[in-house]
């Protein structure tokens, strides 16, 4: 990967010319140096809380939406639903497999933002627009992933059940759906995750939020202000990492848990406060007149229209995307390897009790300041760290590079973290019991385990990270974002649909390439 990414930039020929800014470090420094200080004021402080507030609330619902979504959409693209018969094992069932992933592919490719934009237009400034944004691709997203999960698990009891007569959904929601429901629930708080920084990152295109607070802070380059929004947020995602990890640890056990009780109790608590807070009101779905504003929109779009610049500039923006994410995800992958290691628990290794308080302490105190590390490097959206990075560099693909590769390092980090901590301790303990050392357990117990896990979770972000090429080309990085953002700037809703549909394209291809690959190290 770190290959392609070289090579990649060295024929886009973004090294030969300026990439850093002179001066730009002191503007820098200046920004961080204001985490010291940030905005206390009695009324900023009340108006960051109540966009902390709607900014959870947008992210509760549209998570729980997206939940929604993707078990009807999982249980529909599990190969399952259409392989479990003879009449569906053939043709038809690979058929109407490939349609229904197909199907998704298409709201998982396009991003919250383009899906905002979209909403606005048909409802104008109302809640609903950020909780569909997030629901929507989040769900197709959760749908592909449940559907996984479904075709991962033991197939004897639903098997059982068709064979004794029962019927296709029935046998999944007894025979399959109980199996993958612990790793759907793990996943959905992962959503939960991430739709707290989507939701920040809507309100930089008028959803409000903690997101709005940011760009109106930025606008004004009130540095004390936007920290004072930055803490709020990384607030909210320490907070939801918690709650996740507990709720991950405990999810195991079989009989009747209170943290999972009342952690349910919680979630349906906070969807009925969030509906209040941001005054939800559904009936805006069943309005005649927004349905034909959307159908008008859409008639606007089609068909797409490549536009004055030709079809060879549409590839070479398309090529920069394509660049842009390798080389974040060289970025980013290295940063996640290097990071998830300190941030993990290897009580596999077997590490003595007896260590020195010392060594002990050193310990304790590198897993904190990297776990925060890590929060801090993915709680901050890749818009805000794209700004950032402008302030050192020129606009173009490095600048985006950097911001989304900054950005996933700390989401990759997580997993990677999680997976190390999750590995089979036994064969550890017992190279552990032949006399290796800490250190040669490390590399030849702990690596060569999580080295695939490592892969598919690359492999898997690269899909969404070039979805995020969109945020960081609207702020000015360049390829088929900023292209999406000048098209709709004049109200070109057939040029934009054209880079939509670019990129749709290529998170196709980039999906159908990652799955092979995935197949392939299993």
């Amino acid at each position: 990967m770190l290959a392609a990414a070289v090579t990649g930039s060295v024929v886009l020929g973004i090294w030969h010319k300026p990439v850093l800014l002179p001066g730009g470090g002191a503007a820098f420094a200046e920004f961080f140096g204001d985490a010291l200080h940030p905005e206390l004021d009695g009324k900023f402080v009340v108006l960051t809380l109540t966009s902390t507030l709607t900014t959870l609330a947008y992210a509760v619902l549209g998570t729980l939406l997206a939940i929604v979504i993707g078990i009807v959409g999982g249980i529909l693209t599990a190969q399952a639903w259409w392989w479990s018969g003879p009449r569906t094992r053939g043709q038809r069932g690979k058929v109407g497999w490939a349609a229904a992933r197909v199907a998704l592919a298409l709201p998982r490719g396009i991003h919250e933002v383009v899906w905002a934009l979209f909403f606005l237009l048909v409802f104008g400034l109302n809640p609903m627009v950020a909780v569909l944004a997030i629901g929507i691709p989040f769900g197709a997203v959760t749908a592909k992933v449940f559907s996984e999960l479904l075709d991962e698990a033991p197939r004897r009891p639903y098997e059982a059940l068709r064979a004794a007569g029962v019927g296709k959904l029935a046998a999944m929601l007894y025979g399959l759906i109980p199996l993958a429901l612990p790793d759907l629930i793990s996943y959905g708080f992962y959503r939960f995750d991430c739709a707290i920084r989507s939701a920040a990152i809507l309100g930089i295109v008028g959803a409000g939020g903690l997101g709005y607070e940011l760009m109106l802070s930025f606008q004004t380059l009130r540095y004390d202000e936007i920290w004072t929004s930055l803490y709020a947020l990384i607030g909210l995602n320490v907070a939801a990492d918690f709650w996740s990890g507990w709720v991950r640890r405990r999810h195991s056990k079989r009989h009747r848990d209170p943290v999972l009780v009342g952690s349910l109790l919680v979630v349906v608590s906070l969807a009925v406060l969030s509906i209040w807070w941001i005054g939800l009101d559904m009936r805006v779905l069943g309005d005649p007149g927004n349905w034909r504003q959307a159908i008008a929109v859409l008639i606007k779009a089609w068909p797409p229209a490549i536009g004055s610049d030709g079809v060879d500039k549409l590839i070479e923006l398309t090529t920069t995307t394509l660049a842009m994410s390798v080389l974040a995800m060289a970025f980013a992958f290295g940063g996640g390897v290097v990071l998830s290691f300190p941030a993990a628990r290897l009580s596999q290794l077997g590490r003595r009790t007896n260590d020195g308080l010392v060594r002990q302490a050193r310990r304790i105190i590198t897993f904190a300041v990297v776990r925060i590390v890590l929060v801090v490097l993915r709680a901050i959206p890749p818009p805000v760290w794209a700004l950032l990075f402008l302030f050192v560099c020129y606009p173009g693909i490095v600048p985006g590079a950097l911001a989304l590769g900054v950005y996933t390092a700390g989401v990759l980090g997580r997993l990677m973290a999680e997976a190390a901590e999750n590995l089979d301790g036994r064969p550890l303990r017992a190279l552990r019991a032949q006399g290796a050392t800490e250190a040669q357990v490390f590399c030849y117990g702990v690596v060569p385990a999580v080295t695939p896990r490592f892969v598919a979770f690359g492999l898997y972000r690269w899909e969404v990270t070039i979805r995020e090429t969109i945020v960081v080309g609207v702020v000015g990085a360049g390829g088929l974002g900023l292209l999406l953002d000048h098209r709709l700037h004049v109200f070109d809703y057939r040029g934009a649909l054209t880079a939509m549909l670019a990129l749709t394209a290529l998170t196709v291809v980039v999906d159908f390439t990652s799955a092979f690959v995935r197949r392939s190290i299993r």
